[in-house]
């Protein structure tokens, strides 16, 4: 692409008139002015002599600027160029990758405990996240703690479908005496036994006599997205 900007820069550089050029290249010095307001293009012939009298490599008047500096170099430099800007465009690649994947907002409510136990949805307040698949749901909380690791990792989000009790191990959250759980639930005579997925936890064993109530079904988890 022709630059009339580099040509009037390089001629001021040079100390040179309008004139000087237009007579060394044999045209008026109005035609001249044109080329350096970019209201005409000189012709190819003429690039070459323009170059040859501002002494300026081959396509400095043609070629964008990192093409010029780029030809300028020697060929170890070239190289590490090349690569360097091969680097830049793949960055530059995935950043438009991750923002051109549409992102679904989930509310997320108080935090439901894999550990210890925490108040089932305090006064209501919620985060708003985002993650890149929407996936169906009644509510979502945050997981707090490790007692489910590792398929349910501290300060991802958990997915809950209202639901009833369907089968013996499945993961739901269970409110029980004040408190909220995230664990694998199985029925027996006289309650419900929490089990975590994390070994070094103990089961837990919620009497009926003390009202413990399935939420809901866990029916997905992910760590928020950036944005």
């Amino acid at each position: 692409m022709y630059s009339p900007d580099k040509l009037k820069v390089k001629r001021q550089e040079l100390r040179l008139r309008q004139q000087d050029i237009a007579e060394q290249l044999g045209i008026s010095k109005q035609a001249y002015s044109k080329w350096e307001k970019g209201l005409s293009q000189p012709t190819k012939t003429n690039l070459i002599k323009l170059e040859e009298l501002l002494h300026v490599p081959s396509g400095y008047l043609s070629e964008e600027e990192i093409t010029t500096l780029y030809h300028q170099l020697n060929q170890p430099n070239q190289t590490k160029a090349l690569s360097y800007v091969n680097d830049l465009f793949s960055e530059q690649e995935k950043v438009v990758s991750l923002v051109s994947e549409p992102l679904f907002s989930y509310k997320v409510y108080e935090r439901l405990s894999a550990g210890t136990g925490y108040s089932y949805f305090g006064d209501g307040n919620y985060d708003e996240v985002f993650y890149d698949e929407e996936i169906a749901h009644d509510f979502a909380s945050w997981v707090y703690g490790d007692s489910m690791e590792p398929t349910y990792q501290n300060g991802e989000v958990v997915l809950i479908k209202q639901s009833g009790f369907d089968y013996d191990g499945a993961i739901y959250a269970v409110e029980w005496d004040g408190q909220t759980y995230i664990k694998k639930v199985y029925r027996e005579e006289d309650g419900l036994r929490l089990v975590s997925l994390n070994k070094k936890y103990a089961d837990k064993f919620a009497p009926y006599e003390e009202e413990p109530r399935i939420i809901g079904k866990i029916v997905g988890n992910f760590m928020p997205m950036e944005v």
